[in-house]
């Protein structure tokens, strides 16, 4: 078969798979397979096959083994992202400062992607010599301090394969890696030394939304020269305790607290 063949043929599928997504997403409520090969105009065999694919991708849900399909948790996150993303910058203001205030460093907001690390909103420290830019970066999970936190308390999606494939050209293993992060849900907050960047540091801890689970991460970055062990041990207390008061502006409630 010639290229020009394949190539036509995986347009067509990736066009069938588009169509029945797009009726998937304008649909109320959850659609069968069959109503959705009907709508693409495909046997059920050939939709059903389109749709196990998108469901890899998390872009469809299944719900029990012949339920109905409907939008899937990729679709979902992306969807209400952005608006969460504004309310976390709107309340993480004060957090941000404070620390920034109290450490002199450079403290920044990030949240989890399918991919690393994103940076929403950045505070700059007092010191020329600083950590830069980091809103509108994107870093990877085993090497930073905010990504060490959404390794630890599950909120990075990452398979334990791919865990493996990041750790295996770095100074650090996997078996170490581990090992530390039950040191971060010890500790409740992670650290990272020359790891990102030699001569870089950075601390950081969880943001848990309404539910308990970790939304985001509150970090300190600088230089290692600055960002000792015994400026960390002085600076976690105030970090921990600034993420937990954004975390009570998002309505997070704890145990024994009763809503009001």
């Amino acid at each position: 078969m010639s290229d020009s063949a394949v190539g036509g043929s995986g347009v067509r599928s990736i066009d069938r798979a588009g169509e029945m997504l797009a009726r998937l997403l304008e649909s109320e409520e959850p659609m069968s397979l069959g109503d959705l090969a009907e709508a693409a105009d495909l046997p059920k065999s050939t939709a059903s096959r389109l749709l196990t694919a998108l469901e890899r991708h998390g872009l469809v849900h299944q719900a029990g083994q012949r339920g109905k399909l409907e939008p899937g948790p990729a679709i979902l996150r992306f969807a209400h992202r952005g608006g969460l993303e504004r309310h976390l910058v709107e309340l993480a203001g004060p957090a941000l400062e404070a620390v920034a205030e109290a450490s002199g460093e450079t403290v920044n907001l990030s949240v989890p992607s399918p991919v690393g690390v994103d940076h929403l909103a950045q505070v700059d420290g007092h010191h020329f010599l600083g950590a830069g830019q980091w809103v509108g970066r994107r870093v990877d999970f085993h090497c930073t301090a905010n990504g060490k936190v959404f390794l630890a308390f599950g909120a990075a999606d990452v398979p334990p394969g791919e865990l493996a494939r990041l750790t295996a050209d770095t100074v650090v293993s996997r078996a170490a890696l581990e090992k530390e992060l039950e040191r971060v849900r010890r500790d409740g907050y992670a650290t990272t030394v020359d790891e990102l960047e030699v001569g870089l540091s950075a601390l950081a801890a969880p943001v848990r939304g309404p539910n308990g689970d970790v939304i985001a991460a509150l970090g300190i970055s600088g230089p290692t020269l600055r960002l000792t062990g015994a400026r960390v041990a002085e600076l976690a207390p105030i970090l921990v305790q600034e993420a937990q008061a954004l975390e009570e502006r998002l309505g997070k409630h704890r145990p024994g607290e009763r809503a009001a």
